[in-house]
Order: C-alpha cells, then sequence, then structure tokens
C-alpha cells in the first residue's frame, strides 16, 4: 500500500489543536511539506516545532481568522500565487456554539454557513487550479457524524455540517475527472477541547456531574470509549495518499460505532 506523501504539498486548516493538529502531524510523519492554516500566530509557531521534518520536509502556516472570509480568501490567494504545487487540502474548523435549532437567531445561521461554506469555497477555488497541474489533488473535509443522525442541541452545527457534506459530493463530481478526489471524515465522540466544553455545557444544563455524562455518553459507544485525535488524523494519511485514489465522493466515520444508521 502506497502511503507516502514525501514531495506532496498539504494545507491543513484548523490546525493548532485537536483533530487539526493531529491530521497535520500525521501527514508530516507521512513525509509531506506542511502549511498551517489557523489564527493564532503564537500557537502556530508553537506546532511547527512539533511537525516531523526528518525526510527533508520543510513547514509554514499562514494567519487567518476563519469568521472573516475575506480575510481567509486574500491569503490563501496570495499564497496560491506564490508557490508551485498544492497537493492536499484539509478543510477544517471549529463548530458552532451548542444549542436547539428552533433557538438560534437567524443570524447564526449566516455565521455558521460563512465559516464552513463560503471559507471553504474560497481555499478551494485558490488550490484546485495547482490540484489540476500535478494532476493530484486530495480535498478532505473533516466534518461531524450529524450529516448522518442529527446531534441533539446542536442546531446549527447540524444544520451548517450537512451543506458541507452536499456540497463536497457536488465536488466530487466536477473535479473526480482531473484527478481530484473531495471526501469527509465523519469524528464521533474525540477527547478534545471542544468536547470537554460541550460537555460541562450539557452537564450544567441537565443539572448532572461532568464526570456523570462523560461515562453516559462513553457507555452509549459500542467500543466504551472517546476517539483519540491520531485514531482520525490516520484516516486523513490514507485518503491524502496515492492508494486512496479511487475513493470519492463519501463521508466516512469514525465513531466506535457509535451512529445508528447504515
Amino acid at each position: 500500500m502506497n502511503i507516502d506523501l514525501r514531495r506532496k504539498n498539504a494545507i491543513v486548516c484548523g490546525s493548532t489543536q485537536g483533530i487539526g493538529k493531529a491530521i497535520a502531524l500525521e501527514l508530516a510523519q507521512l513525509g509531506a511539506n506542511i502549511t498551517l492554516f489557523a489564527r493564532n500566530e503564537t500557537s502556530l509557531k508553537k506546532v511547527i516545532g512539533e511537525l516531523n521534518s526528518s525526510l527533508g520536509q520543510t513547514h509554514n502556516y499562514l494567519v487567518a481568522d476563519f469568521s472573516n472570509p475575506d480575510e481567509v480568501k486574500n491569503v490563501i490567494s496570495t499564497y496560491a500565487e506564490s508557490i508551485s504545487s498544492i497537493h492536499i487540502l484539509i478543510n477544517n474548523s471549529g463548530g458552532p456554539a451548542p444549542g436547539l435549532a428552533i433557538d438560534a437567531d437567524p443570524d447564526d445561521f449566516l455565521i455558521a454557513f460563512s465559516q464552513h461554506i463560503i471559507c471553504n469555497q474560497h481555499i478551494v477555488q485558490a488550490v484546485v487550479p495547482l490540484m489540476k497541474e500535478e494532476k493530484y489533488g486530495r480535498i478532505i473535509n473533516v466534518i461531524s457524524t450529524s450529516v448522518r443522525t442529527p446531534i441533539p442541541n446542536l442546531g446549527v452545527s447540524n444544520t451548517t455540517r450537512g451543506a458541507v457534506a452536499s456540497w463536497a459530493k457536488t465536488l466530487s463530481v466536477e473535479l473526480g475527472p482531473y484527478g481530484i478526489t473531495v471526501n469527509n471524515i465523519l469524528p464521533g465522540l474525540t477527547d478534545t477541547g471542544r468536547l470537554e466544553s460541550l460537555i460541562k455545557s450539557i452537564a450544567e444544563a441537565r443539572g448532572i456531574s461532568y464526570e456523570q455524562l462523560v461515562k453516559e455518553m462513553k457507555n452509549n459507544i459500542p467500543v466504551r470509549r472517546f476517539a483519540d485525535p491520531s485514531e482520525t488524523a490516520a484516516l486523513a494519511g490514507f485518503l491524502a495518499s496515492p492508494s486512496a485514489a479511487f475513493i470519492n465522493g463519501e463521508s466516512i466515520r469514525v465513531d466506535g460505532g457509535a451512529t445508528p444508521s447504515i
């Protein structure tokens, strides 16, 4: 199986923590040159120092706030004009705040749509011409299992993640003829700072302890634990590789079997 990513250039969004950071570490381990893309320059510099460079890789970073699509567009467009090739793009951005869909302000949907769909679109439009030249492209979107089954109390997130999945499926048809695949990773409950924050919020709302809710949530997962971010990153590494060339337009769960649908 060929999962060698040497001489491949990858952009990893939301790569200073959690799943995004784990994917950046994994792709670097497989030999890719990594461009981190996030808003906190201090954190970006720290992660750069953690990336493997033993295979001759070079790594750098881009700074932009994904709540500002125009800033993202300007930064990625300028970067794409300055380089000769991009092979891998990981679209990954933090999800909207929890809450019921019925209670959400309409602007909450617009903000989330802008942060995910619009920013993703700006980045894809900047890098796809370079992928076409290389006849090699891997666009991987980190979304959520809510694409399969809506998650309670994540109304805005469920809606937005579904839109990203539909957008990605459409792109997979349009870009497949150029050797560019588009796939989605659907993480389940993963041991990240965002999950910790969500558990605290839900536990408080229900009037139960953090520990009690953690136990309850793990009991609803067939493997009885949360995922480690590296386990999701391993799938990203495979999907980014030459061996995954015929996997296109898919949404693949990494959830320990928790999602009830087939």
